[in-house]
């Protein structure tokens, strides 16, 4: 092996995972994670191993690269996971093509023109359902027959690392008349994944679930920040706005969907039966494993939550088949999210609406205090991985520390 990479890794040789980086010498550009290293596709381009146009590895976003699809950029995955094999291959003996991540700086991974969230786990929608309508029938009529989703605020999405600020808005105390400004009391995470679109099509244009996954690049993780208080006052009639709007956060790290294909489950069944364009063949569910981390300021962190991407009831071919049905054109960097990811058991639950069950069971921390929902100063971090025997592929993480209301 060219270089070492750590036993367990996220980011092994069967990853190949691509970002955005960049150092106190490297302006941002493409590079690739391997093990505990960056290799930098722009350096490794002077070499004149590629057969494109490789002033794409120097832009500051994906997007470019992306364009150039997946026959293109498959090859440079599968290049590159040859000439880290190869002790002879173009990358030996050249220290300087790879960078140290703690020595780098990750940006957005992609320039994202449209975003787009899912509610998509039954688990996590029968939930909400039971908390804030009937209990006996805490989905909507339409839940099991469309991938509920709405469009949401692609300019506030922002990668690990990045801090927030809580917002403010209206909200409506209890037993109020009237509603109130200020700062959310009621601030959660929502444990998500996010995939990017890949190719664009025109208006009028449809993706049927057979070739969604000609369309989809990649995963990264995704935290769906919401304050709760805000988004029960506003949502009736149009849904989420101000709850959602103020950031998502993102891992830096673009898993492709080849580098997925050996976590390949079958998901849910679903009852009723679905219409014929949402119908699909082969498995669409992939078995990620999810964790939820939260760090109060001077502590150390205490695992809340073991979530797994298989329990998704809509699967992305769905959700991107159902998107565009209607003729709504998609741009490559364009972000869909999936929704919370609940399962069944108690921690499985993604939000701390569920895990503390609308505040009344706070979850203990390490420290000793308690959460109902998020303290200011906490950090919330989302990781994800896959095994498959000895074949591993991770997103790493995205971190999110909370700051004051500004």
């Amino acid at each position: 092996m060219i270089i070492n990479i750590p036993e367990n890794s996220d980011f092994s040789i069967h990853n190949i995972p691509f970002g955005i980086f960049s150092t106190e010498d490297r302006s941002p550009r493409v590079g690739v994670a391997v093990g505990e290293h960056i290799l930098d596709l722009a350096a490794v381009a002077e070499l004149d191993v590629f057969e494109f146009n490789t002033a794409v590895l120097e832009k500051d976003t994906l997007n470019d690269f992306i364009s150039l699809g997946k026959e293109i950029t498959n090859r440079v995955r599968k290049k590159i996971q040859h000439w880290l094999k190869d002790e002879n291959s173009v990358l030996a003996g050249k220290p300087e093509l790879f960078v140290k991540q703690s020595e780098a700086q990750m940006h957005m991974p992609v320039s994202v023109g449209d975003y787009t969230d899912f509610y998509s786990s039954i688990e996590h929608a029968t939930n909400v359902g039971k908390m804030f309508r009937d209990p006996e029938n805490a989905l909507l009529p339409n839940w099991k027959h469309i991938p509920v989703g709405y469009h949401g605020r692609a300019s506030s999405i922002i990668v690990s690392g990045q801090p927030i600020h809580r917002p403010k808005g209206q909200t409506l105390p209890n037993n109020a008349d009237a509603p109130v400004f200020g700062p959310t009391q009621r601030l959660d995470f929502e444990l998500e994944m996010g995939f990017i679109c890949g190719k664009d099509t025109q208006l009028g244009e449809s993706v049927s679930t057979e070739d969604a996954e000609d369309y989809i690049f990649g995963l990264v993780l995704f935290n769906d920040w919401s304050a709760r208080d805000i988004q029960k006052w506003e949502y009736v009639p149009l849904g989420p706005f101000l709850a959602k709007n103020f950031a998502s956060s993102i891992s830096p790290w673009v898993v492709t969907l080849e580098a997925l294909n050996p976590f390949k489950v079958a998901g849910p069944t679903q009852e009723p039966k679905v219409l014929p364009y949402l119908a699909y063949e082969g498995e669409k569910n992939y078995d990620i494993n999810l964790e939820v981390g939260i760090t109060p300021e001077g502590s150390e962190e205490t695992k809340v939550c073991h979530s797994n991407f298989k329990y998704m009831y809509w699967n992305m071919a769905q959700q991107l088949a159902h998107h565009t049905v209607n003729g709504c054109n998609i741009h490559v960097g364009d972000m869909m999210a999936s929704g919370t990811i609940s399962g069944k058991e108690d921690d499985s639950f993604g939000s701390m609406l569920e895990l503390a069950w609308m505040g009344t069971k706070p979850v203990k921390m390490k420290d000793g205090s308690k959460r109902k929902f998020i303290n200011d100063g906490d950090t919330v971090t989302l990781r994800g991985f896959a095994q498959n025997g000895d074949i591993r592929v991770g997103f790493g993480e995205v971190s999110t520390k909370v700051l004051p209301a500004k």
